[in-house]
């Protein structure tokens, strides 16, 4: 299945939602909106009522509110702009709307006030006052105005094991908390968020094998459950926050997919059972643990620097079956005078797994301090925002810490008894958009790789994949190239510096000789030792395997 996301645009570019209060266990709400174990006097979610629900889709689906709809609607200038987060040209664009799509747009998408003979326009079936009993609207003073952000999102193909053969593609409607570019305010600390760039991020990376069993732990409102439902038999969500659960509830009834929420701490919710396929966006943002620092659910787990993503990656097996795979986005902070690999090195040490990690970008304390002081609302250059500049210096250096880096893990409980493989790699300029059959393709080449020894890797014949290309430099007339570099045109884009034996190799990898022969052949042309030709190079070949170089 290859995912190419399609989120609408003026998507934040924060985490979404997890929280951290003490009720782990607590049951999901039903599919009338009333939750079983804590009823709130005001609730501040949208709530479920089924047949509500089927004429809203209707609406929803007769305005063209999708993603398709929404961009023609805008045009391309205020698309761009909104993937931005600048709304000006989309408010120009819908300024006094009479249309459905603009009127859904003004009002959900950029939290402008309607007319209700607008909202009762683009809302023919569910009607104005459903809209209400739904908890999406409500009425005020100076018109309509939306209790949340509701808007279209989808992926580009695959197979949906819950709702039948898949065509091309999903489309879905997902609903979470207005944000601060809508209301004009800061967030408030529960505050759900809906699709930002981390889901989107994770959701691209993921492996999308069809599964029986799927877990999104710290769903937030649900995005990454409605892409685990085009591929598994059954999806379990979790989290922390009860107004999380209430959003991915209600997204998942609007979409019309099973799924049951429970409301609980990390892996908690979910002890004892097991799973093919984990994904989880955690809160992973390093917050100092003072007071004045605003702790919003949605980033922050209430742990002291990188403890839950370290935590999460050591406890994770636990809720694996044996060839389960586990794939998260993280932080983690790298003390004076260590590295990165150091430190994963030190987290993965006795937990069983397989792990592939790839450090996307970092950045000092500095940068980390000022990004995540801004978030929320929080205006750069005022007092406040210095203050939190200041708290988090401090909480870094009482740690002496150098940098902070980012990235995507993917982790896998070996389906037989063998020692787990370790791939740590930096991967900081562009990959391809769908990253997921990538990570699929790289996991299936290095279980291969742990499972087979040097014999049997070169006793395969080897094809140079179709998107490999090759330079050469060298010093004008010099007969042969200082450097040789193989290049891969998708995935990770890796490169590789060659001599000439490994060049000549992967000039002959056409999957007609194996690795053995072609190598030897290439030995007697050079006139080296045959042993010590493939000694030398295999490392390189299996270096090349895992990345999806040599098929």
């Amino acid at each position: 299945m290859t995912t190419s996301l399609r989120p609408l645009p003026l998507t934040p570019t924060r985490l979404r939602p997890i929280s951290a209060p003490s009720a782990p266990g607590a049951p999901s709400a039903d599919r009338s909106g009333a939750t079983h174990a804590t009823d709130r006097a005001e609730r501040t979610t949208p709530v479920v009522v089924d047949h509500l629900l089927t004429a809203l889709r209707v609406d929803l689906t007769l305005a063209g509110f999708t993603v398709e709809g929404v961009a023609e609607r805008l045009g391309p200038l205020a698309t761009s702009a909104l993937h931005r987060e600048q709304p000006v040209a989309a408010l120009l664009a819908t300024a006094a709307a009479t249309d459905p799509c603009g009127v859904l747009i003004a009002l959900f998408t950029l939290g402008e006030t309607v007319t209700p003979a607008a909202v009762e326009a683009a809302l023919p079936t569910v009607g104005l006052g459903g809209a209400v009993r739904l908890r999406l609207v409500q009425e005020a003073f100076e018109g309509v105005r939306a209790r949340c952000d509701l808007r279209p999102y989808g992926d580009d193909g695959g197979t949906s094991v819950q709702g039948g053969a898949g065509g091309s593609g999903h489309d879905w409607w997902v609903a979470s908390d207005l944000g601060e570019l809508q209301t004009g305010t800061t967030l408030r600390p529960d505050h759900v968020l809906g699709i930002g760039g981390a889901s989107t991020t994770l959701a691209s990376w993921t492996v999308r094998r069809p599964v029986e069993r799927a877990l999104d732990l710290g769903t937030g409102c649900g995005v990454q459950a409605l892409h685990l439902s085009a591929h598994a038999s059954s999806v379990v969500a979790t989290d922390v926050s009860e107004r999380a659960r209430d959003f991915a509830v209600f997204n998942a009834a609007l979409n019309e997919t099973q799924l049951a929420v429970y409301v609980g701490d990390m892996l908690e919710p979910v002890a004892g059972q097991r799973f093919s396929l984990v994904v989880s966006n955690p809160p992973f943002v390093i917050t100092p643990r003072v007071d004045g620092v605003p702790h919003y659910e949605y980033r922050d787990g209430g742990r002291t620097g990188d403890a839950l993503v370290r935590s999460l990656v050591r406890e994770v097996a636990a809720v694996l079956e044996p060839g389960g795979v586990a794939q998260l986005l993280g932080n983690w902070e790298v003390p004076r005078g260590r590295t990165w690999r150091e430190v994963w090195g030190e987290w993965l040490d006795g937990v069983g797994l397989d792990a592939w990690v790839v450090q996307r970008d970092t950045q000092d304390p500095v940068e980390y301090a000022e990004l995540w002081s801004r978030d929320g609302g929080v205006l750069p250059g005022t007092r406040q925002q210095r203050h939190l500049v200041t708290a988090w210096l401090r909480d870094f250096a009482g740690r002496d810490i150098e940098s902070i880096g980012f990235g995507v893990v993917t982790l896998q409980r070996p389906l037989t008894p063998r020692t787990p493989w370790r791939d740590l790699c930096e991967v900081t300029g562009p990959v391809v958009p769908a990253m997921g059959p990538v990570i699929d393709a790289g996991l299936r080449a290095r279980t291969w790789l742990a499972e087979h020894d040097d014999a049997e890797v070169l006793a395969v014949a080897w094809s140079c994949a179709a998107d490999v290309t090759e330079e050469r430099y060298g010093r004008p007339g010099a007969d042969d190239p200082n450097v040789i570099l193989f290049r891969q045109g998708g995935g990770l884009r890796r490169e590789m510096r060659a001599d000439t034996v490994l060049a000549a190799y992967l000039g002959v990898a056409d999957g007609e000789l194996t690795a053995r022969v072609a190598l030897e052949a290439i030995a007697d042309l050079v006139g080296a030792d045959a042993a010590a030709v493939r000694a030398e190079v295999t490392p390189s070949l299996r270096e090349l395997i895992a990345d999806g170089l040599l098929l």
